[in-house]
């Protein structure tokens, strides 16, 4: 009864093509963004930010860019984290060997490289699929660890191999808080993410369907394959490698080869998978299933008194957390986005059961 389209009539194509043609789901969303802008940033502890927020913001964004590549287009990769190492490096040298220069070009700079880093290593897309396809993607993940390990230019001859990013500020707004920090990464995956919504649903995304759902006839009605894959794995690329610049200047400050191993590619591939394939919010869900639920297994034997040592709990949340992807995957295997795809259309039917 409250969420009904009756009487939302179109009068025109804009109307009728727009991205939330429900005024419910615009409200929603409207909504949901203003209090992440203007109540979340007064509400919430500098820990929550710093520990919750900040790194669901930037692993939704690269969950986002990932889903593009293997939800939409169907290109699987197993190279996700050497993107965002690719972008986290480019963007530190670029402030690290160009004096002045602005963070949003450091970001964007880095998103560009890691767009060229991607389409060199979606060539292999061209000619196999499938399983060689992922194994071709590891080798980026390999040869990223080789790199960053070996090649001293990188680190910008760093002894230890470690790197740190410089001071954050966009247009004289020095950027110190976590609060700050938070608004940063919301704004840049709100702009992302309406991109890629719109680039999804227009005739770039169709044509990124299309390739997945059988490239043969795709190819066959005029569609041309080298185009649609290494589009795919360019804007993947480009958002994969903002969220690793994000990672390493935002969340980590200091970072080394290790924070962008092949566990994180692996931890990105599990959050669209439990999150759902081909879905923009199911980004954000398998985001927020992998930040929070480990934080919520810790918390509650504390909250039920039972007296824990910490390797007992580290190896219960592995367990817990592994038990629960399996769940997830054999119950819903379409992802917690259609989950709420279908709760939306029992609201939508809701008192009827038809």
């Amino acid at each position: 009864m409250f969420y009904r389209e009756t009487g939302q009539f179109k009068t025109s194509y804009a109307a009728d093509q727009q991205i939330f043609p429900v005024a419910q789901d615009r409200y929603a969303v409207l909504a949901f963004v203003a209090v992440a802008f203007f109540v979340v940033p007064f509400a919430v502890s500098d820990y929550t930010f710093q520990a919750v927020l900040i790194p669901f913001l930037i692993m939704a964004l690269a969950a986002l860019g990932l889903n593009i590549l293997v939800g939409y287009c169907g290109q699987i990769s197993l190279g996700t984290g050497a993107f965002m190492a690719v972008g986290a490096y480019a963007a530190y040298n670029l402030q690290a060997r160009i004096e002045g220069m602005p963070l949003i070009l450091a970001l964007i700079g880095g998103g560009l490289m890691a767009m060229v880093f991607g389409v060199v290593f979606g060539l292999p897309s061209l000619r196999i699929r499938g399983l060689y396809l992922a194994v071709a993607t590891l080798a980026a993940q390999f040869f990223m660890d080789w790199l960053t390990s070996r090649a001293a230019w990188v680190t910008n001859n760093s002894s230890s191999g470690s790197v740190s990013a410089g001071p954050l500020s966009i247009l004289g707004w020095k950027i110190d808080t976590p609060v700050e920090k938070y608004l940063l990464c919301l704004g840049i995956l709100c702009l992302l993410a309406l991109a890629a919504k719109n680039l999804v649903r227009g005739a770039i995304g169709r044509e990124w369907m299309a390739m997945r759902d059988m490239d043969v006839a795709a190819a066959v009605i005029g569609i041309r394959p080298t185009y649609a894959k290494l589009s795919a794995f360019a804007v993947s690329s480009f958002i994969v490698g903002v969220a690793g610049a994000l990672w390493g200047f935002v969340h980590l400050g200091a970072w080394e080869p290790a924070a962008f191993s092949l566990d994180r590619s692996l931890q990105l591939l599990f959050m669209i998978i439990i999150g759902g394939l081909g879905s923009i919010v199911g980004s954000l869900f398998g985001a927020a299933f992998f930040v929070l639920l480990p934080l919520l297994l810790n918390q509650v034997p504390h909250w039920l008194g039972l007296p824990l040592s910490t390797a007992t709990a580290t190896y219960l949340e592995h367990m817990i957390f592994g038990a629960l992807i399996v769940f997830f995957l054999i119950v819903e295997p379409h992802g917690l986005a259609k989950l709420w795809a279908t709760a939306r259309q029992k609201l939508r039917l809701w008192p009827f059961p038809h």
